[in-house]
Order: C-alpha cells, then sequence, then structure tokens
C-alpha cells in the first residue's frame, strides 16, 4: 500500500507538472456624432435641429505592440512522441528539433512553439525521469528566481524515491500514466506567452484526475525557456479541475 501511494503521488505531480487561461484583447468604441443644422437667418426663437446619421461601425482601437494576444494555433500536422509513457505533442515545423539524450530543444517562436516547449519543457522538469533529465532540463531550459529551488525540490524528491523505485542511481523512477489532453491560452506575446495545460492521470477508486497546471514561457537565448514555478514547487501552479469546458483540446495520439 505505501507503494502503491507513493506512485499515485508520483503521478499526480508529473500530471500538475505538464503544460490555456484565454483573455480577451480589448477593443475600442466610438462615440455618435451629430451635426448641428441652423436656424433659417431672421427666425427669431427658432431652435436649432439635430440631424442624427448613421456611421459605420467603429474600428477596434489599435493594440499597443507587447500586448498579449490569445493566438490562433493550428494543431494539424501535429505528431506524437512517446517520453517514458506521456504521449507528447510535436511538430515538424514548430518543434522541439532536438530531441536527443530525452530532452526537448529547439522551438520556433510562435504559438505553437510556445505551446510545445511549456509542454515538453515543462513534463521533463521533474523529478521522475531522473537527474539525466530534469538537471540539464532546468538548468538550461527554466528561468526565474525560482529555478534554483525548483531543481533542488527534484533532486530531493528523486533521492527520497529512488529506494522505493529499486532503480540504479540516476536512472528513471519508471513510466508514468499521464495524458495531455487540453490547453487554454492565457495571453502570447512574441517574447512571452502564458498558457493552461490540462493533464490527466488515474486517481483513487478507478477514476480520472485532471490537473490545469499554469506555464510561463519566455523567448530568450534563440529558444522558449519555462518560467520556473513559484516556490520551486509545480503544484503552486496546478488547479484541479473537473470540466474540458473552454479549453482547446489536444488532438489524441494514434491508439
Amino acid at each position: 500500500m505505501p507503494a502503491r501511494r507513493a506512485r499515485r503521488r508520483r503521478t499526480w505531480a508529473v500530471a500538475a507538472t505538464a503544460a490555456a487561461l484565454a483573455i480577451a484583447a480589448a477593443g475600442g468604441f466610438a462615440g455618435w456624432k451629430s451635426s448641428h443644422s441652423p436656424s433659417p437667418a431672421g427666425a427669431a426663437g427658432s431652435r436649432h435641429l439635430v440631424a442624427h446619421r448613421s456611421l459605420p461601425p467603429p474600428l477596434p482601437a489599435p493594440v499597443p505592440p507587447g500586448t498579449p494576444q490569445i493566438p490562433q494555433v493550428k494543431l494539424t500536422g501535429l505528431r506524437w512522441a512517446s517520453f517514458h509513457g506521456v504521449e507528447l505533442p510535436v511538430s515538424p515545423a514548430a518543434g522541439p528539433h532536438d530531441m536527443r539524450n530525452g530532452l526537448a530543444s529547439g522551438f520556433t517562436d510562435t504559438p505553437l512553439g510556445a505551446l510545445l516547449a511549456a509542454l515538453n519543457i515543462g513534463v521533463r522538469a521533474n523529478a521522475q525521469w531522473g537527474p539525466d533529465v530534469f538537471g540539464p532540463t532546468i538548468r538550461d531550459q527554466v528561468t526565474g528566481p525560482d529555478a534554483p529551488a525548483l531543481l533542488a525540490a527534484c533532486q530531493t524528491a528523486y533521492d527520497q524515491a529512488r529506494p522505493a523505485a529499486g532503480v540504479q542511481p540516476g536512472r528513471s523512477l519508471g513510466r508514468a500514466y499521464v495524458s495531455e489532453e487540453a490547453f487554454r491560452w492565457e495571453g502570447y506575446t512574441p517574447a512571452s506567452a502564458t498558457v493552461d495545460i490540462v493533464s490527466a492521470g488515474p486517481g483513487g477508486q478507478n477514476l480520472t484526475v485532471r490537473a490545469a497546471t499554469r506555464i510561463e514561457v519566455q523567448w530568450r537565448r534563440g529558444d522558449w525557456r519555462v518560467v520556473a514555478p513559484p516556490g520551486g514547487d509545480w503544484g503552486n501552479s496546478a488547479t484541479q479541475i473537473t470540466s474540458l469546458d473552454d479549453y482547446t483540446h489536444l488532438p489524441g495520439p494514434p491508439a
């Protein structure tokens, strides 16, 4: 029983790390205009007449550069790559273009590239896969003031779980039974993006548990980097959900 509970806790941790809450771009409103017709000359006491005319629909106010937008992402052409039991979406066009040694890097500076980076980097920044994966992932692809805390937390969690998992030092703790189901944007610019990723995994009593994890990515040094979660704990960025309403479904991997 303790081993089973430990496996469930690890499954939840992985689900909580796998990477969108949408915000609407504000539009502008223009007021109605009116013209005034003067009263005929010499007509004392006459009132001014207001002539109303129909105007074309107002144009949206221009969006200042750098304002986060809700991008349209085409998911056609996505492929799926198995990573220790987790099927992760990849794109020949948007990345990752380098998946050597179990890592994932080389994403395009596009909305789809940002989404795939959040998914592929976020999942790998987890103790489950061992220090050969979470170590270089966090050191090279995670940024922000809480990145050191995330690395330390992963190392501590790995050291504590490895004896019970019965694996050699440095090896993965085992497969994870988690699926990436949907996403919802918080906002996107070519320099930064935030997206909520819905991951699902087995819970108790044969139930499916879903978590929405908010992941921020930033474009730095020619690639997307994940911003470490508050306090270096993915649980601080995850919320358990019961509905996929308002989320965009990812096309499932082939059966």
